[in-house]
């Protein structure tokens, strides 16, 4: 008895201090902030609670709390992981399959030019320049987001800066793209994944407008991923 109340003793202070110096952003409380390791000054951000944190598991680091777009510098590793977990279960969040059924739905072609979702015909270059149903949301995509019947694409963005009604996200803010078919069907990949998957390539984890909001299915499908890249690294 007196060793074990001994041992509690002996570890307590150890595991409150290292509770104590893992916070999380004020903006996002599902990221962690560690602090600089000897001879750096920069904060470590992750999505794991580990201590220390593993660097190439790391969303990226900052040298000012909170980040901004000038301070934070991202993983080009965990963007490659967060790009596969999109690939492989996007389709599956429940948020997602809402906009994939909207789609083919009649209300969903009421939103019409620049919505959440544009027609496979009418991504083309415009007279203007720039592509129909980009992320300027312009007057582009022409008989709403049905489109006939003919299948499109609904875009998966960051919740950060949720776009007006009948608008995209803005290209820094969109993960991806899902291929539908003209009843809101998600539609199977090389790869044999539903939805066809194309990566948007111009995603940034932070903006003016915050710092990776994803929804809780996707979220949660990312942390378990980098739980299991985690396991693998021994930690």
């Amino acid at each position: 008895m007196f060793v074990s109340n001994f041992y509690r003793a002996a570890i307590k202070p150890s595991f409150r201090a290292t509770i104590r110096s893992v916070s999380t952003l004020q903006s996002n409380s599902h990221i962690y902030i560690f602090p600089p390791n000897s001879g750096s000054n920069s904060h470590t951000l992750s999505l794991l609670p580990t201590n220390p944190p593993s660097q190439p598991l790391a969303i990226g680091t900052t040298t000012q709390i909170p980040p901004t777009t000038d301070s934070f510098i991202e993983n080009p590793q965990f963007l490659s992981i967060l790009n596969d977990v999109m690939r492989k279960h996007a389709a599956e969040d429940p948020m997602v399959q809402g906009q994939a059924a909207a789609f083919a739905s009649t209300s969903g072609s009421a939103l019409g030019s620049g919505g959440m979702f544009f027609p496979q015909q009418s991504k083309r270059k415009s007279k203007a320049g720039g592509m129909a149903g980009d992320g300027a949301g312009g007057a582009s995509s022409q008989g709403g987001a049905g489109g006939g019947g003919r299948g499109g694409y609904v875009h998966v963005s960051d919740l950060r800066a949720p776009p007006d009604y009948g608008r995209i996200a803005w290209p820094e803010d969109i993960f991806g793209s899902l291929e539908v078919d003209g009843q809101g069907n998600f539609v199977k990949g090389d790869d044999g994944i539903l939805g066809n998957w194309q990566s948007s390539g111009s995603y940034r984890i932070i903006t003016r407008e915050g710092i990776l909001g994803l929804s809780d299915y996707l979220r949660e499908r990312l942390i378990a991923r980098l739980q299991d890249e985690e396991k693998s690294e021994g930690k």
